[in-house]
């Protein structure tokens, strides 16, 4: 074994660092995947569904209304959500329509029956979504646990949008 073989090894090996070290990147802290559990986002999202993590994106953009969430919550579980309410905004929901700052909004992305029960903002003690927190609700109004039962939300809490579905395979596609 003469010096040339021992350099291409170091090499190789050198490459297979870099390589693994560049998925590992990826895989911690730009997208992974994640696993809807329940039926609280039905029939968008069916349980078992896994998803796409896009860690990146609120580096770069705002969270918006509408964007589906992965949350920490309770530093163990992990949550999927909808953005409903922003900081600054109050949130209300009266006779199955929801009111942001008084004014109607249109859950376009929501299947027709789904009944949301009757809330107000200051149920949780808040008068207006303070900075740095949001208001979110599972697409399946009746059978989610959401911020009306376990307050808005961190948004260091946030880990990332879903936006992709990879599983099932017959469902593959991106979300909407």
């Amino acid at each position: 074994m003469d010096f040339r073989d021992i350099k291409e090894f170091f090499l190789d090996a050198f490459k297979y660092f870099v390589f693994f070290g560049c998925i590992l990147f990826i895989v911690v802290y730009c997208f992974s995947l994640q696993q809807v559990l329940g039926e609280s986002m039905y029939p968008n999202f069916h349980d078992n569904d896994v998803l796409i993590l896009n860690k990146l994106k609120y580096r770069f953009s705002d969270i918006k209304r509408g964007d589906v969430v992965a949350l920490r919550f309770e530093d163990t579980n992990y949550l999927i959500k909808r953005v409903v309410g922003l900081p600054g905004e109050t949130v209300e929901f009266k006779d199955n329509q929801l009111y942001i700052n008084g004014e109607i909004v249109e859950e376009d992305y929501l299947v027709d029956g789904v009944v949301t029960a009757d809330f107000n903002l200051t149920q949780l003690g808040y008068d207006k979504i303070p900075e740095g927190m949001y208001f979110v609700l599972g697409d399946n109004r009746e059978h989610s646990s959401d911020s009306r039962e376990l307050g808005l939300v961190s948004e260091k809490d946030i880990l990332g949008e879903t936006s992709i579905r990879i599983f099932p395979i017959n469902r593959i596609g991106i979300l909407k």
